[in-house]
């Protein structure tokens, strides 16, 4: 509900094509009434539901794949965007992430920490771009903390990053004081 409201005051703030994700847990994505709790949470904050992206790790839905399509579907229907976390640490199942109905494919930090001195991480790495690409997914790479490390992913095909690189982690107030700061910095 909070990321919901957040969300909403950055649009009020004329930053309208700004998108918020949240990190579902295990246990929340295991609970029937999270489906409903989205949607509560949007309709209060007078979000559209395409500006929320929910992120669920591949271990979580790997526990009970078939429930895990399921809920999946019924957030795609309400129009919520959704990501695997931490791809490639879970059980990475190609089958099933062929069925889940997911948006985005994010890259985990243990494999781009080791980008550009450990050739199995790249090789991963490359291959999880590819296949994302291929499946007509975004790919975001987690834990980018330099510059050698967007260069390479860039060249290997990724365009969205996340990482201290970027900017550390900030409190509600101070990143709607950033967005309010006359010359806004570049937000991957």
């Amino acid at each position: 509900r909070a990321a919901c409201q957040e969300c909403r005051r950055w649009h009020d703030l004329g930053h309208s094509d700004m998108c918020v994700s949240v990190n579902v847990s295990a246990v929340q994505f295991g609970q029937p009434r999270l489906i409903e709790s989205v949607r509560r949470a949007l309709a209060d904050a007078g979000l559209p539901a395409r500006w929320l992206q929910l992120e669920i790790t591949e271990s979580s839905l790997m526990k009970d794949a078939e429930t895990a399509v399921a809920m999946l579907r019924s957030f795609k229907n309400m129009g919520v965007r959704l990501a695997i976390d931490d791809f490639g640490t879970g059980y990475s199942s190609l089958a099933y992430l062929k069925r889940f109905p997911v948006d985005v494919i994010k890259v985990d930090q243990s494999f781009v920490r080791g980008l550009c001195d450990d050739e199995e991480d790249a090789a991963i790495v490359r291959a999880i771009i590819v296949l994302a690409r291929s499946m007509r997914l975004e790919v975001i790479a987690e834990g980018v903390e330099s510059s050698w490390q967007v260069a390479a992913l860039r060249t290997d095909g990724c365009e969205l990053f996340q990482g201290y690189f970027f900017g550390w982690p900030v409190g509600a107030e101070h990143f709607r004081r950033t967005l309010s700061a006359p010359s806004l910095p570049a937000l991957h």
